[in-house]
């Protein structure tokens, strides 16, 4: 007879981050059988609780740090995130155990409802119009082709961000956001222009991780590690190792101007890792790009690419942007914001 036992999944509490918990739990559910039983722990996490210190001063850590001491408490056995809120560096204990597979990665902007279809795309937005966004990452990279938008800090979940988005006396006239919480939410049809490298008018490159999620669990925990295999997309956790070797290199967290981009493409009759990186400056005048492609087999081979490329921008000068920025940090920590007011 199977011994039966209870896994505990910590999670944060927001509607898509319970939503997200179920879709893992839904996957693990397939292949653990009937005696395994799953049990959600959520809690409010510090970037939770904090509605008004812009999302940059907070540091890393704000959307997980709680629950991984949980974790290394055993409170908790496996920690579903976000990954793109996952620090790089993981407190000691604490491994990335799967990605899974990964919803739309792109930004798309979201247009209020009271503009009735008005405006289709960032370009069609007359000189003047608010932007929101509480990203350092989406505003800088913006900011180099949108030379007229005004950008302005928002946030809240994604029901606040679109209930502030249509309000009236809310003065945006367009927000950002990633796709995959608005597409795993059911909000789809709010969705009014999608963002890549590629966009006419001005591209944007995604958050590192954006679109997958990160199963945390203990080192040495191999009862959890083989049960969570079964989450596992190999494609999207080469890629996201990719993405995160980047960041890493470049001492970058989640609340710094590093875009990227990865795609599986044919090249020379291979499957080869297509990777995109951009360092932008706060203010978008200035900018460090690059791209390699490369056949990638495994996640030492993937974090080696990610490496190699965040070592060439870093010599070009990604690495100059990036110190600019943490000494403002350093030196006043409010200064870093996303609102150009």
């Amino acid at each position: 007879m199977t011994e039966e036992y209870t896994v505990k999944i910590g999670t944060r509490r927001s509607a898509l981050a319970l939503a997200q918990t179920d879709l893992v739990i839904a996957a693990l559910s397939k292949s653990a059988g009937p005696s395994v039983k799953f049990e959600v722990h959520s809690m409010a996490t510090m970037g939770d609780r904090d509605k008004t210190t812009p999302l940059p001063s907070l540091g890393k850590g704000l959307w997980t740090s709680e629950l991984e001491a949980k974790l290394v408490n055993k409170e908790v056995d496996v920690i579903v995130h976000s990954l793109k809120d996952m620090p790089t560096s993981l407190p000691d204990g604490c491994v990335l155990g799967a990605v899974t597979q990964r919803e739309d990665a792109r930004d798309v902007v979201v247009f209020p409802r009271r503009q009735g279809g008005k405006y289709k795309a960032l370009k069609d937005l007359p000189e003047g119009s608010v932007v929101g966004t509480s990203s350092v990452r989406r505003a800088a990279q913006l900011k180099r082709s949108y030379k007229g938008l005004i950008f302005k800090d928002v946030r809240g979940n994604i029901d606040t961000r679109l209930a502030k988005c249509d309000d009236e006396n809310g003065g945006y006239n367009a927000i950002i956001l990633a796709a995959a919480g608005l597409l795993r939410l059911g909000y789809d049809e709010r969705i009014g222009q999608y963002l890549e490298s590629s966009t006419e008018g001005g591209g944007l490159l995604h958050a590192v991780g954006q679109g997958a999620l990160g199963l945390e669990i203990r080192e040495g925990d191999e009862k959890i590690a083989e049960l969570i295999k079964a989450a596992v997309d190999e494609d999207t956790m080469m890629a996201a190792f990719a993405e995160r070797s980047v960041m890493r290199t470049l001492e970058g967290g989640c609340s710094v101007p590093i875009g990227v981009e990865t795609k599986w493409v044919e090249d020379e009759g291979e499957k080869k890792l297509r990777l995109k990186v951009a360092v932008v400056s706060l203010d978008g005048k200035k900018a460090v790009d690059g791209e390699r492609t490369e056949k990638i087999a495994n996640l030492e081979e993937a974090e080696a690419l990610g490496k190699s490329l965040a070592e060439k921008l870093a010599r070009e000068g990604a690495q100059e942007i990036l110190d600019a920025i943490n000494k403002l940090r350093e030196s006043a920590p409010g200064a870093l914001k996303v609102s150009d007011a």
